[in-house]
């Protein structure tokens, strides 16, 4: 791993204890309302896409962590939601509900075992981290399906627009090149996990 590279993860991991903080101290003080336990996968069956820093972030560690046999079954679940993915977007004859079709689908995150956990728990992007908690984007609540939070209620609710400008600045300096207008259009291309599995080192 390059210094820059290495800085970059680090600013990232202390995102990601900042994010982890946040969790838990919404589950400390609404614990009827946060449910996440060992052994349930709702959210590893939820469709969403990675900032180019969580992509770079995920794919190092899936060929640091995982071994070769490990990483090609990961590999072929990686296509099989592709595949999948790709389906439901041709599906799509509405484009203005395009976000809310996506975030309905019931695809398997490749990186969930057969047993039902995850193989890079400990590297998992922020969604993953923060989906049994009320977020907020662009001013519309979301709350985990299985959660215990009531509807019409007001809760301590996570601004994903806040920590998405954060990932951005983070993406733009993992490209680091000179044309400026590049690097901003490169950094908001965003990912599913699946793809990401697939970068190279």
């Amino acid at each position: 791993m390059t210094s820059n590279l290495s800085r970059l993860f680090q600013k990232y991991e202390m995102l990601l204890s900042e994010i982890g903080r946040v969790f838990r101290r919404v589950r400390e003080t609404h614990c009827d309302g946060v449910r996440c336990q060992p052994g349930c996968t709702d959210c590893c069956y939820a469709v969403f896409e990675l900032f180019p820093i969580e992509a770079a972030y995920l794919s190092y560690h899936f060929h640091q962590r995982l071994k070769r046999k490990e990483r090609r079954e990961v590999l072929r679940r990686a296509e099989k939601a592709l595949l999948e993915i790709t389906g439901v977007r041709e599906g799509i004859r509405d484009k203005e509900s395009e976000a809310l079709q996506m975030a309905e689908a019931r695809i398997r995150c490749p990186l969930l075992s057969d047993q039902g956990h995850c193989l890079l728990y400990e590297y998992r992007p922020i969604t993953c981290r923060l989906y049994g908690i009320p977020t907020a984007i662009r001013g519309a609540g979301h709350t985990c399906g299985k959660s215990g939070f009531d509807k019409g209620k007001v809760y301590p609710t996570v601004n994903l627009d806040l920590i998405h400008e954060k990932l951005f600045t983070l993406s733009v300096e993992l490209w680091g090149a000179h044309d400026y207008r590049q690097v901003y259009e490169e950094a908001r291309k965003l990912v599913p996990v699946s793809l990401a599995l697939k970068m190279s080192r």
